[in-house]
């Protein structure tokens, strides 16, 4: 087993890891898993997951979970646009 494959293998574990600890509500680990998986996905250059990266705040490191900490909003043009509860938001494209 290659080193990226153990880091792949540990990002998905820490993103699993975040979701079930926001759904707890321990927004503090959550994060500071959030922060561990890109560490690792940084030195081991192997990226992020897409659905991990697209539900992680870029300013304050929250796993976000709709209806929780994050609203979800389609906008015209075809945006998906998520905010944070700190006021971040990321616009995504989606195909028609």
């Amino acid at each position: 087993m290659n080193d990226a494959s153990i880091a792949e293998e540990r990002i998905d574990r820490l993103a699993e890891f975040a979701r079930r600890l926001t759904r707890a509500g321990d927004d503090e680990r959550a994060r500071e898993a959030v922060r561990l998986a890109r560490r690792i996905a940084e030195r081991h250059r192997c990226g992020l997951p897409r659905r991990f990266d697209r539900f992680t705040c870029d300013a304050c490191d929250a796993y976000l979970l709709p209806g929780r900490n994050a609203r979800v909003r389609l906008q015209e043009g075809s945006h998906v646009v998520i905010r944070c509860d700190c006021g971040a938001t990321e616009r995504y494209p989606y195909p028609e």
